[in-house]
């Protein structure tokens, strides 16, 4: 398609207002190729057997497309329409976060408020949390959803807000004082729908229709009352099992803040138009929800409330996506360009963030800047940093295999190298490395743009991993060296410890030489041993620790809850 100028695109514009009804035929041709385009990014799910997508894309408070693209319920044969009702995970926490603005508007509250004031029953740490803690995920707070699954509890389980509040109050500990770092935390949006119901005498699901929606004329769109609702429309959710086939997969958790929106792309459209008209909570709320905060330390984030704003291609962003069970979604602004594109999938691999920036990429070719180079692309400059060809000769693969660790993030993956090929191995699956240069590997199989590089270093110094996700600034992962314990010492590691933070006992047994974790609703899984005394398996990192030379218990880390601690139950 040819590129419309800048110059091009504002003559359309006004000729279209300047004729009430009259659509010029430049116009009409620049729409039917922006859907072909459209059409095509999406073509893979646009089938009777898939689920799928809705996509809507605004402009200047209209909207330009507004389509479905596969299914919404594959048993009984509906496709997914512009109406269709989505589960927009966390992409709903931004109407949280004006909740919370809309009580401050009112007087009720201050985000400089210490949380314990609406929430009591939380520990009194050692520096307080306030609401503006939680807005930014700054809190320290240990991830609820991760600390009820450690307990036991299943996924597909029916949770009450109470026993979200019951493991979040359990927890004796932070991931860290209150400011000092940003660490996305689930727990921070759920104890915020707390605070405006205990605020406002209202719970949230009906202060946001009263205050948001209604307003809006967002008849369709509200938080999740109760998993056996009636949700007309609504599009079932799946996820792809290993042998390729699907599954449903509708989360039954009945927690509200951190998620539990139904939405279409239709009716979004009218709380991305707020962004511009003020109509719900005025200018100066709208302000509000975009400021970026900072750490204790002065550095800037890029978080917001309930909101990023980041840049794409040299024009500023404001979005946030979501996914929770086989939901995924993606609200993503241009504001300089009154432009907005909405992805709802009801399909777990899918990706509505980059699938969105791709739809930018057509509508507003005229002004953004060119595309950067593909991170698995390095740039020219030595042998090793040519695109892969079948004369390239790629890095020592078995020099690449082990164990890697991001120790900021306390994260640890493996990297095995098998017939010529290398896999990363995390959370519980396996994903074949596709060389891209002689030192970038492309991971496939996942829904997400994920490239690992492995730079020369100096022979003296760890190899270094560098880790992009979806093309952001890299994590730096460093191999380790592996301490392979004896036998005596495996013997030491054996037994049952219990956490009194999750009410829960996990049991290390080792069988033939192989120490294994038995924890609640999971079977037996193999602990793979990093440096002495530490740990992994899939996620999690267990570090034990001593007492008089005898293993007396062990420090467990989960990404997004830090430090979990077990002591070992007498034999």
């Amino acid at each position: 398609m040819r590129r419309l100028s800048r110059s091009t695109t504002c003559a359309l514009v006004a000729s279209v207002l300047a004729v009430p009804g009259a659509v010029p035929a430049a116009a009409q041709d620049a729409g039917a190729a922006y859907e072909a385009q459209v059409d095509a990014i999406f073509a893979q799910w646009a089938t009777p057997s898939s689920p799928g997508c809705a996509v809507g894309v605004y402009r200047n408070g209209a909207i330009a497309l507004a389509r479905g693209y596969g299914m919404a319920d594959l048993e009984r044969r509906v496709a997914i329409t512009p109406q269709s009702v989505f589960d927009i995970g966390s992409t709903s926490k931004q109407f949280t976060a004006a909740s919370i603005l809309l009580l401050e508007q009112q007087g009720v509250l201050s985000l400089d408020d210490d949380v314990r004031r609406f929430i009591p029953e939380l520990p009194s740490y050692d520096e307080p949390i306030t609401i503006r803690h939680l807005l930014l995920h700054t809190s320290g707070l240990r991830d609820y959803i991760g600390l009820m699954e450690l307990s036991g509890v299943d996924i597909d389980d029916v949770t009450t807000p109470q026993e979200a509040l019951d493991i979040i109050v359990r927890q004796k500990e932070l991931n860290f004082t209150p400011g000092a770092e940003h660490l996305y935390s689930n727990s921070g949006y759920f104890l915020l729908s707390l605070v405006v119901e205990r605020a406002s005498g209202l719970n949230l699901r009906d202060f946001a229709r009263q205050q948001i929606f209604d307003p809006l004329g967002m008849t369709r769109t509200h938080y999740l009352g109760g998993y056996d609702d009636v949700v007309p429309d609504r599009a079932l959710a799946y996820a792809e099992r290993a042998d390729g086939s699907l599954r449903t997969d509708v989360s039954r958790w009945l927690q509200l803040g951190d998620g539990a929106v139904f939405t279409t792309v239709e009716e979004l459209l009218h709380w991305d138009e707020n962004f511009y008209s003020g109509r719900v909570g005025g200018k100066a709320m709208l302000e509000r929800i975009q400021e970026t905060g900072t750490l204790n330390d002065g550095s800037a984030l890029e978080y917001a409330l309930g909101l990023f704003i980041t840049e794409h291609r040299g024009q500023r962003t404001v979005a946030h996506g979501g996914a929770w069970g086989g939901y995924r979604a993606e609200l993503l602004r241009f504001p300089d360009q009154h432009f907005s594109v909405a992805v709802l999938c009801n399909l777990g691999s899918t990706n509505p963030s980059a699938l969105a920036l791709r739809v930018a990429d057509v509508y507003l070719a005229a002004v953004l800047a060119p595309i950067e180079r593909d991170v698995a692309t390095p740039p020219a400059g030595g042998s090793d940093e040519r695109p892969v060809s079948d004369a390239t000769p790629i890095a020592d693969i078995e020099e690449l295999a082990g164990v890697w660790r991001n120790a900021a993030a306390r994260a640890a993956f493996t990297i095995v190298a098998d017939t010529g090929k290398l896999y990363l191995i995390a959370g519980g699956g396996r994903y074949e490395l596709q060389p891209q240069s002689a030192t970038a590997f492309k991971v496939m199989d996942v829904p997400v743009e994920l490239v690992l590089r492995f730079p020369p270093v100096p022979a003296d110094q760890p190899r270094r991993m560098e880790w992009f996700l979806d093309a952001n600034d890299a994590q730096v992962f460093e191999k380790l060296t592996i301490h392979v314990p004896s036998a005596a010492e495996l013997a030491g590691y054996a037994g049952s410890f219990h956490s009194e933070e999750l009410n829960a006992t996990f049991t290390i047994r080792l069988e033939d030489s192989v120490l294994s974790l038995l924890r609640p609703g999971a079977g037996p899984q193999p602990l793979t041993p990093l440096t002495r005394d530490e740990f992994s398996v899939g996620s999690l990192t267990l570090r034990f620790m001593r007492d008089a030379g005898a293993i007396a218990g062990f420090q467990l880390d989960q990404g997004r809850a830090r430090n979990i601690r077990f002591e070992r139950v007498a034999r």
